[in-house]
C-alpha cells in the first residue's frame, strides 16, 4: 500500500470516530470562497457578505450552482440548506457528488435530491448513488421528512468511505449502502467533486412530469450554509493524494452505524420512506444483487404504489428516470 493510498485507508477510519461520536459538529465550517467555485447561473448565485452562505435561485433564464475547488476521494460532506417555500413543482435542488466531467462514460455519483411539489404538498427527498457509469441501475429511495425543509435550514451530510455510504438528515442516518462484492463497480470508488445546484425538472420531477415550474413563482431560491468539506483531497491530474488528516486514526473504529443511530434510522424508514429501488418490481424483475429483501417493508411501500411493488394488476403511469445530464445548466421522533 502507498502512502496516499495508506493516509486515505487511516482517514477512513478517521471518519467512522468523527461520525458516530458526533464529532463532526466541531469540524471547521470554511467559508464559500475556501471551498468552493462559481459553477453557473451568473447572478443567479449570490455569496453573503459574512461569506459563509450562498443564494442559489432558478427564474425563466438559468439555474444556478457551485461546485468544489477539491476533488475528493472519500471523506464528510455536509450543508445546511434552506429549500424554496410555496409552489415548487418541477424545481429540483441537488447537493451531490459526481466526476461526471472527467469520466463522461463511466462516472460515479452519490445524490442528495430535492424534489419539487404542488402548492399544500411537502417536498420530497431522493438519494441515490450511480459507480463506473451503471446510469441503467437506479438506485433511488424516496422520502418524507419530518418537518418542512422550506421553513428552516436542517443539515444534510454524505459519509463515503471505501466500504460503505451513509446519508444523514440533521445527524440522523437515513440510509447505508454497504459495498458489495456483487456490486463490483458499481459502488462510487473514484474522485468526486461536490455540487449544489437549483434547476428546473419539469419533465420528471413531480408526478411523473405532469406538474410543471410556473415561473409565476419565480425566483425560486434556496439557501446554502455551514459547508463541511472534511475529506482527502486528491491531485485532479495524477489521482493521487497528499492531503488526508488521519489525526483521529489512533482512537477505537466504530464498526459501522451506531446502535442508538440505527434504531433512528429504522425507525426514520418505516416511518418516512415511499420508495426503494428494491421493490421496485416494474423495473427489475430481480431485484439488484446487493438489495436485502424485508417483507415488512415490502408490504408497507405497498401502500405508495400498490402497482409498483408488486400488488396490482395495470400499471397507469410511466415513472420517468432523468438524465444527469440536465443538473449542470422531530429528530427524537424519527
Amino acid at each position: 500500500m502507498g502512502v496516499s493510498s495508506l493516509s486515505c485507508f487511516l482517514f477512513a477510519f478517521s471518519l467512522f470516530v468523527v461520525v458516530a461520536s458526533g464529532f463532526y459538529r466541531n469540524l471547521p465550517i470554511l467559508p464559500f470562497d475556501e471551498g468552493y467555485a462559481h459553477l453557473f447561473g451568473n447572478d443567479n448565485l449570490v455569496v453573503h457578505k459574512d461569506g459563509k452562505s450562498v443564494h442559489l435561485s432558478l427564474d425563466e433564464r438559468t439555474g444556478s450552482g457551485f461546485v468544489s475547488q477539491d476533488l475528493y476521494l472519500h471523506g464528510f460532506f455536509s450543508a445546511s440548506i434552506k429549500l424554496p417555500a410555496d409552489y415548487t413543482a418541477g424545481v429540483v435542488v441537488a447537493f451531490y457528488m459526481s466526476n461526471g466531467d472527467i469520466f463522461q462514460k463511466n462516472h460515479d455519483e452519490i445524490d442528495f435530491e430535492f424534489l419539487g411539489n404542488i402548492r399544500g404538498k411537502d417536498w420530497r427527498i431522493q438519494t441515490n448513488i450511480y459507480g463506473n457509469g451503471s446510469t441503467s441501475v437506479g438506485r433511488e429511495e424516496r422520502y418524507n421528512l419530518w418537518f418542512d425543509p422550506a421553513d428552516d435550514f436542517h443539515q444534510y451530510s454524505i459519509l463515503w468511505t471505501d466500504s460503505k455510504i451513509i446519508f444523514y438528515v440533521d445527524n440522523v442516518p437515513i440510509r447505508e449502502v454497504k459495498r458489495t462484492a456483487s456490486m463490483g463497480g458499481d459502488f462510487p470508488s473514484k474522485p468526486m467533486s461536490l455540487y449544489a445546484t437549483i434547476w428546473d425538472g419539469s419533465d420528471w420531477a413531480t408526478n411523473g412530469g405532469k406538474y410543471r415550474v410556473n415561473y409565476k413563482y419565480a425566483p425560486y431560491v434556496t439557501e446554502f450554509s455551514n459547508f463541511i468539506l472534511h475529506g482527502c483531497a486528491v491531485d485532479p491530474i495524477e489521482q493521487t493524494s497528499s492531503k488526508c488528516d488521519a489525526t483521529e486514526s489512533s482512537k477505537s473504529v466504530p464498526t459501522g452505524i451506531s446502535p442508538s443511530q440505527r434504531i433512528k434510522m429504522d425507525n426514520f424508514r418505516r416511518k418516512h420512506m415511499t420508495y426503494s429501488y428494491c421493490y421496485d418490481q416494474i423495473r427489475y424483475k430481480v431485484p439488484p444483487s446487493e438489495c436485502v429483501i424485508n417483507p415488512l417493508e415490502a408490504e408497507r411501500l405497498k401502500v405508495y404504489d400498490p402497482v409498483t411493488f408488486g400488488g396490482g394488476r395495470r400499471h397507469h403511469g410511466k415513472r420517468h428516470h432523468h438524465s444527469r445530464a440536465t443538473r449542470s445548466g422531530e429528530a427524537n421522533s424519527v
